[in-house]
Formats: structure tokens, C-alpha cells, sequence
């Protein structure tokens, strides 16, 4: 006993420890550093973005590293330029949120708690509808659109992407209210609540991470789409910013400052979304992963 005492370091630390516990030291700093670099690579895009904003150029190539004057009339003219732009797009993006929840939260429920091989085979076409071409979807819906007068309408968006964005809601929202226990649904039931008012009291507030997860997506798809914009939407009449980008860019190449600036801009209501949902998006999407 006393040799096996000796031969230990007090505390029980024995002599190979040492280096086994620097080792995982040395390696989160390197994972730090590397993480670091990667995050300056993605983000170098929006510095440069916002750089050539704020000077006064003709030239992306023209711009220093730093804008040592920094000028804000970019941003004055483009907000009275596509201040409007920027209206319809708030619209379209919000309208597609509540129609797509409106739709995927019921029939995420419904998938949820119905059993049978019947709601994998109802899962498996909706996840088909993802995989299709957006164009495809596009060229479908014009003339569909042009018969109902949905052409070059706020309306008429809001459904096109609702379209994109409900099957994805749904998939995601039934994983998690697959993992919702039914004890407190049934006790929901034994104190009188009718299927819908346990639905609207216990199950829509339980879903909470999953309906702002579903949401923001919906949000970011219908803010940044430019194909169904491109393509159902013939006049001025209607015109969301990613296509007040694309006809800024023809028409003034050569001032990418205001191009930058419209662009940045147009990037604020996204990052806000993001900054203000980050907490709820990590247990929206893994909701379903753990059984």
C-alpha cells in the first residue's frame, strides 16, 4: 500500500495526466482560431458591402478598405427610391408568414397524431414538392395567376410564397409535435376543452420554438425571392426590393454606392428577424431530433 501511496502525486494525479490535459487546451484554441477565420471569410461580403456605401464611387474596385469619408447620401436617395419597394416586400414577407402557419400548423398536428403508413406516405409527397424547381412552380402559377387576375398583386405573392414555404413549416412542425406528450393533451381533454381549444391552449404555446423556427424561414424565403417576383409581377405596379435591386443595378451600374446601399438596407429586417428568433431557431429545428 505504502509503494502504490508513493508512487501517486497527491490528489490521485498520476504522471500522464499532465499532457492529456493540455492537450484539449491547445485544441480549443485552434478551434477558436479557425472559427474565427471562417467567420471572417462570410462575413467580408457584408464589411464590403457596407464599405462601398458609404463612399462616393463609381467602381466596387475604386473603394479603399476603409471608408475614410463616410458619406450617407447613398442611403437618402435610396430610401426615397426604394422606400416603396421595401413596403411591398414587408408586406409580401408577412403575408406569407401568416398564411403558411395558418395552413402547416393544423396539418402539422393532424400528421402528428395520426397513425398509419398513411402520413409517411403524405410526408414523403410533401417533401417531393420541395425538390421541385422553383422555375417549374413559376412557370405553372402564371397562367393560374393570369386567369384569377392575381397578376401584379400583393395577394398574388403572398400566395406563390406560401406555396414554398408551407410544405417546409410542415415537416418541421410535425416533427416537433410528435415528440409533444399526449397525457397533457388528454388531460386538456378530461378537463372539458373541446380538440380545437386544446390545440389553441396547450399545443400552439408548446409549439412555440418550432412556430417562430417555421416562421422565420418562411419570412426569409418570401423577403429574399426573386424568382416568383420576376415572374408574376409584369408593371411597376408591384415590385419588391430584390427586383428595385436588379433594375437599380441596370439602370445605375455605374453608382454602386447606392447599389450597396439599397442592398443594405435591404439586409436590416433579416439580420433583426435573426438577432431577435436566434434563441428560439436552435430548439425549433432539433425539436424532433431526440425521440
Amino acid at each position: 500500500m505504502s509503494e502504490l501511496t508513493a508512487s501517486r502525486p497527491l490528489g490521485g494525479q498520476r504522471r500522464g495526466d499532465a499532457p492529456h490535459r493540455q492537450r484539449p487546451r491547445g485544441r480549443r484554441w485552434a478551434n477558436l482560431v479557425i472559427g474565427i477565420l471562417i467567420m471572417v471569410v462570410m462575413l467580408f461580403p457584408v464589411y464590403w458591402m457596407i464599405n462601398v456605401s458609404l463612399q462616393p464611387i463609381n467602381g466596387a474596385i475604386e473603394a479603399n478598405w476603409f471608408p475614410w469619408n463616410a458619406q450617407l447620401s447613398a442611403y437618402i436617395e435610396v430610401i426615397g427610391a426604394q422606400g416603396p419597394n421595401l413596403v411591398t416586400s414587408l408586406l409580401v414577407a408577412i403575408g406569407s408568414v401568416v398564411l403558411s402557419l395558418a395552413i402547416a400548423t393544423p396539418a402539422a398536428y393532424a400528421l402528428s397524431r395520426s397513425p398509419g403508413r398513411m402520413v409517411d406516405i403524405v410526408l414523403f409527397l410533401i417533401l417531393i414538392t420541395q425538390m421541385i424547381p422553383g422555375i417549374v412552380v413559376a412557370n405553372a402559377l402564371y397562367p393560374a395567376f393570369n386567369d384569377l387576375g392575381l397578376l401584379d398583386s400583393i395577394p398574388g405573392l403572398i400566395l406563390a410564397d406560401a406555396s414554398a414555404g408551407i410544405p417546409f413549416a410542415i415537416i418541421l412542425m410535425r416533427a416537433f409535435m410528435s415528440n409533444i406528450p399526449t397525457e397533457i393533451i388528454e388531460a386538456a381533454w378530461v378537463d372539458g376543452a373541446s380538440s380545437f381549444r386544446a390545440f389553441w391552449s396547450v399545443v400552439i404555446p408548446v409549439s412555440r420554438n418550432a412556430l417562430v423556427t417555421a416562421g422565420l424561414f418562411t419570412f426569409l424565403f418570401a423577403w429574399s425571392d426573386f424568382l416568383f417576383a420576376l415572374t408574376l409581377t409584369t408593371t411597376p405596379k408591384v415590385r419588391p426590393i430584390t427586383l428595385g435591386i436588379f433594375e437599380y443595378l441596370s439602370s445605375t451600374n455605374e453608382n454602386w454606392s447606392q447599389v450597396m446601399a439599397t442592398a443594405g438596407l435591404a439586409s436590416i429586417p433579416a439580420i433583426a428577424l435573426l438577432l431577435a428568433a436566434q434563441r428560439f431557431i436552435a430548439s425549433g429545428v432539433t425539436g424532433g431530433a431526440v425521440k
